[in-house]
């Protein structure tokens, strides 16, 4: 079912990445899941699915998009304005939620490139993983600085939360204080990125959900299983969540 939303709040992060918060709420969703937005054009109903940005019991939806070149949803979402309205979804769905994650583990390692650090930070806004983890772990790659969404946000997490949280940012393009520079999957597989963490990836210890590029999941994804982690499945419950943002 399809309402009409109207754009409440606009926020660009650079020339192509943007924020859009929107006054319908979806009740009774899960922090991870994700809403659809869509136009007609043509009578056809163009559809793209968004995570949820904030956390539950929020009266508006927030999402962040990137504008794809000759994009046919993105680039007519990065054109709306306050008062503008857009057709999204009554219901969220999907399954990159922590209740999917079981019990028994010490530490939450979050791993995300671009725009797939949304679904994380509505997880962190939420409790749950505060009292669930000993430690929480934020892996956020991007390739310019301005590329990164919510770093004020982030920053007011680690004072939240100073012994519990621990945020690693890799900028590959360009020098960022305090970060690395190295794509997600060479980080792990060099140590730099468990050294900036200071902690361990294990199979005892460590719940890891892997959002983002293709590639960088995918990658990721062998190494862990290379320590000895596993996939998380319903049917048989592991170390390792993903989900592929295209």
């Amino acid at each position: 079912m399809w309402v009409k939303a109207k754009v409440l709040e606009r926020r660009d992060w650079n020339r192509r990445l943007f924020s859009l918060k929107l006054s319908a709420g979806v009740t009774d969703f899960i922090a991870g899941q994700f809403i659809k937005l869509s136009i007609m054009r043509d009578d056809k109903r163009i559809a793209r699915a968004y995570s949820l940005v904030n956390p539950p019991g929020r009266d508006y939806c927030e999402i962040l998009a990137v504008a794809v070149n000759g994009g046919e949803l993105s680039t007519h979402l990065q054109a709306l304005v306050a008062g503008d309205e857009i057709e999204m979804t009554v219901s969220a769905a999907g399954f990159m939620t922590l209740n999917e994650v079981p019990n028994g583990f010490k530490h939450l390692w979050l791993i995300a490139t671009g725009t797939a650090v949304g679904p994380f930070i509505s997880m962190m806004l939420t409790a749950e993983p505060w009292q669930r983890f000993d430690k929480v772990v934020l892996v956020y790659g991007v390739r310019q600085v301005d590329d990164l969404a919510y770093l004020a946000e982030l920053r007011a997490l680690e004072q939240a939360y100073p012994q519990q949280f621990r945020l690693v940012i890799s900028v590959t393009r360009e020098p960022f204080v305090g970060g690395l520079s190295c794509r997600i999957p060479q980080g792990l597989i060099a140590g730099e990125i468990e050294a900036q963490a200071g902690l361990t990836l294990n199979a005892a210890d460590s719940q890891v959900m892997l959002c983002g590029n293709p590639e960088m999941v995918k990658e990721a994804d062998i190494y862990l299983q290379s320590l000895g982690l596993t996939k998380n499945l319903r049917r048989a419950p592991g170390n390792i969540t993903l989900e592929k943002y295209w």
